[in-house]
């Protein structure tokens, strides 16, 4: 499951936490992002059903992010698929995530 980002969401651990309902990894992820993000994360904080799903649990950065927001307004599955890529919004996460970038560049290559 590739996220709006090109993360990918089957290998995020609060996804991974959320899918075998693990309280220890909720714990754990949430001692590591709030380290990381320098936020106060709460291991119940630690659901989510992947930033594709429309009805299901999200983190809570998934709720507010303008990546999220702007490809699910325009309907696109992926921002591999806009017409702005790569625009200010995913830029970032491009520069972050290396890995998120030859996502979206590969499925490019084949749209």
């Amino acid at each position: 499951m590739i996220a709006y980002c090109g993360l990918v969401c089957t290998e995020c651990l609060a996804y991974i936490a959320t899918r075998q309902d693990d309280d220890e990894k909720r714990v754990k992820v949430a001692g590591i992002w709030s380290k990381q993000f320098k936020a106060a994360i709460k291991p119940e904080d630690i659901n989510c059903d992947g930033c594709l799903s429309s009805g299901g649990r999200l983190f809570s950065h998934c709720k507010v992010c303008k990546i999220r927001s702007c490809a699910g307004e325009k309907g696109l599955p992926n921002c591999a698929h806009c017409a702005d890529f790569a625009c200010k919004e995913v830029d970032f996460i491009l520069k972050a995530v290396p890995g998120a970038k030859d996502t979206l560049e590969e499925i490019r290559k084949n749209i």
